[in-house]
């Protein structure tokens, strides 16, 4: 994997700089960010971009719903989805949501994990509210046992269909939770303060991987269809697979970092300006004390 250097856009061209300076995070977001550990953004995808998206995840949920021992109220998590259509590829820096994720993690960032989940309505017995309480990346939550832990990653949530009252298949979330430690919720049980996030088709919510948040069953009669984009520290280890093959040839600098191009492996870690692209992005857009240590 090699980073190059070019007189090429950095990221998309004008249009994408612009689109990104226009959706800056400003303080008052980043300060509902920090206390609650989640934002929504309204209107992050129009609506075409959301009729595209949802008829890609319509034949990958009819492939699914065909597969042995798969009946009408399974759950499709499908991983991995940046190399199975252009779309999703659009999706790791679109400038509405973009600058909220580097403007919360910095501009040393990688994209690590990808996922489509489709969710039926379920069956009528059961229990309603969330369920499966977690904080995102597993393992580290226990080798880093600590209250509170890094943040390290986030993800952006794209929601695909309209969600106007709690009961669909909401994401649940705990506001203000990424302070604490571990979860330990019994199932069936909610913590204080769990609330169903609502949102129309084209919104999204950006979220700490630290805030407590869950599934929750589906007890409305719309399929609901909800895809995330998460990222990272370049030195996590991508929770998606990231085979990408060939595909980041020609792509903008900032995608070819977003997608794991490197100049070496102690880049991870101690990167050069070629590593890190979008860090001369910021600096001549935004200003040298937005990249400042």
């Amino acid at each position: 994997m090699t980073a190059t250097t070019t007189d090429e856009p950095l990221g998309m061209g004008t249009a994408w700089d612009e689109a990104c300076l226009a959706h800056l995070l400003g303080d008052d977001a980043r300060a509902r960010f920090e206390a609650d550990g989640f934002l929504v953004v309204p209107g992050a995808l129009d609506p075409d971009r959301v009729a595209r998206l949802l008829a890609i995840a319509r034949r990958s949920d009819e492939a699914y719903r065909r597969e042995p021992g798969v009946g009408p109220h399974h759950v499709l998590n499908q991983h991995d989805l940046v190399g199975r259509d252009a779309e999703y590829l659009d999706l790791v820096d679109l400038p509405t949501t973009f600058p909220t994720v580097w403007g919360v993690l910095g501009w040393h960032i990688q994209l690590f994990h990808t996922q489509l989940i489709v969710t039926p309505p379920s069956p009528p017995e059961a229990m309603h509210g969330g369920y499966g309480w977690h904080q995102d990346n597993n393992r580290m939550n226990r080798d880093l046992d600590q209250a509170p832990q890094p943040r390290v990653s986030v993800k952006v949530g794209y929601y695909l269909t309209d969600l106007p009252e709690a009961g669909m298949g909401n994401l649940c979330v705990v506001p203000g939770s990424h302070r604490a430690g571990r979860p330990a919720i019994p199932m069936g049980e909610q913590p204080a303060g769990a609330t169903e996030v609502t949102a129309a088709a084209g919104d999204a919510i950006v979220f700490d991987r630290r805030i407590w948040h869950s599934a929750s069953t589906n007890h409305s009669d719309r399929t609901r269809v909800f895809l995330t984009v998460g990222y990272s520290h370049r030195w996590l280890r991508p929770k998606s697979e990231m085979d990408l093959g060939e595909l980041r040839n020609g792509l903008p600098p900032i995608r070819r970092q977003l997608l794991g191009a490197t100049t070496s492996a102690n880049a991870w870690f101690d990167p050069t300006e070629d590593d890190v692209p979008l860090k001369t992005w910021i600096a001549q857009h935004v200003g040298a004390e937005a990249v400042a240590p």
